[in-house]
């Protein structure tokens, strides 16, 4: 089965679920798109919050090339040659096109700097997307010639209408599958729409044909699945920060749970007091 958050990426902004404050009626950057023109962006949230689906679709949206870089896994060399390519092609004098990075705050300085002149002279439109506060991740040269935008976690009724779209998926039909515990995997999720896709994805993959998805049932799956904890790698943080945004917000048993994840995992005693403190 394709992944759940793939069958149900949103085509269009209209598709888009959350984030009002940006693209409702009066967001911001709804009114740059009703205008043509969208400027350097950087999209800042948690995991699970669109950054990544946003910016695909307000490039898009601008009917403008698209390329797109981790800054996991390039650099400079990476940069220069995605501008060459959009130079070669003339796309600077003719379509504007939008440059998207993701973990953009995992570029050095150098890195970031080599992204100056393009997005000074609006040869691109350059989109970021972090977890990191840009004021202390990003160059305050390249930061004062870019927008920075928040994205919040998705709400109780997103989330739902999340659930709603799982339920309606061919292999949900196929299958005579139905979720009906919204309640306890929207807790679950925290915030986190690609939490929320892969819990629905395990309940899926364990239920038998015609089966409803109670919290029953959802939190005997839960309770059986294997933990997940690499502590260099994306996981990692996704714990931690749901960790973080348990406590905040006064859920006493989702922040055991996170806890328990890294204690299991084998997580430092003293990198958790460190969390414990800033929370």
């Amino acid at each position: 089965m394709k992944p759940l958050a793939e069958q149900l990426r949103p085509q269009d902004l209209n598709q888009y679920l959350g984030q009002e404050h940006l693209i409702g009626q009066n967001g911001a950057l709804r009114k740059s798109l009703q205008i043509g023109r969208l400027p350097s962006i950087i999209l800042w949230g948690p995991p699970g919050v669109g950054k990544t689906t946003l910016a695909l679709l307000l490039a898009k949206e601008l009917d403008a090339p698209l390329y797109t870089l981790s800054a996991v896994n390039s650099g400079v060399k990476d940069v220069r040659e995605v501008l060459a390519t959009a130079e070669k092609k003339n796309l600077f004098e003719t379509k504007r096109p939008v440059l998207f990075i993701d973990e953009i705050h995992r570029f050095n300085k150098g890195q970031q700097d080599s992204l100056l002149h393009a997005v000074e002279r609006g040869y691109i439109t350059l989109i970021g997307a972090t977890t990191e506060n840009p004021s202390f991740e990003i160059n305050a040269a390249l930061l004062s010639r870019m927008q920075v935008y928040v994205l919040n976690p998705h709400n109780i009724k997103d989330l739902s209408s999340m659930i709603d779209l799982a339920n309606n998926i061919p292999y949900a039909k196929e299958h005579g599958l139905k979720i009906t515990a919204h309640d306890f995997l929207i807790k679950q999720s925290v915030g986190d729409a690609r939490k929320l896709y892969n819990l629905i994805e395990l309940c899926f993959q364990q239920g038998k044909e015609g089966v409803v998805i109670d919290e029953h049932f959802a939190k005997k799956v839960l309770s059986n699945a294997q933990i997940r904890y690499d502590k260099g790698g994306d996981e990692h943080y996704n714990v931690v920060s749901a960790f973080i945004k348990s406590i905040r917000g006064s859920d006493p048993q989702a922040s055991v749970y996170y806890l328990a994840r890294m204690i299991e995992g084998g997580e430092d005693v003293k990198f958790i007091a460190r969390r414990l403190i800033i929370s």
